[in-house]
């Protein structure tokens, strides 16, 4: 039932982003939303999800919580195999491309998001798997 709701959820604030050009639906509580286009791993259909944001030394990044659960977040799975895709941000339409995070950088970014957004701290106590960050570079 959970997993049925944020679906709903998710799909409603992509409605609400896209209808109002970003004026609704991109603030929740302190974190910015942004909607992601890309290709689904398994289908080749577009698919579109909204994901909380940092900017970031004029990349974007994306921590792939799926709020704490042991399976990784689809949209991170998607961006592993297809790293091309597009984003709706403050009203704007961005290309970009996405790498996974490692290392030092890994590192120091999860400190700037953790220390930006502390629930991603609750999030990792929750899960075994170690939350990947994915840097979105404007293409």
């Amino acid at each position: 039932m959970k997993d049925l709701l944020i679906k709903w959820f998710m799909t409603f604030n992509t409605f609400l982003i896209h209808i109002s050009g970003g004026k609704l639906g991109s603030k929740l509580g302190s974190q910015t939303i942004l909607v992601l286009h890309m290709v689904g791993r398994k289908s080749g259909k577009a698919r579109s999800v909204p994901v909380a944001y940092f900017d970031y030394k004029d990349k974007y990044l994306l921590v792939a919580s799926n709020w704490g659960r042991d399976k990784q977040a689809d949209w991170f799975v998607n961006l592993k195999k297809e790293s091309h895709a597009t984003i709706d941000v403050k009203g704007k339409t961005v290309r970009v491309k996405a790498r996974e995070a490692q290392g030092d950088e890994y590192t120091s970014l999860w400190k700037f998001a953790a220390e930006k957004h502390p629930p991603y701290l609750d999030y990792q106590k929750m899960t075994t798997r170690r939350i990947p960050i994915m840097v979105l570079e404007p293409v």
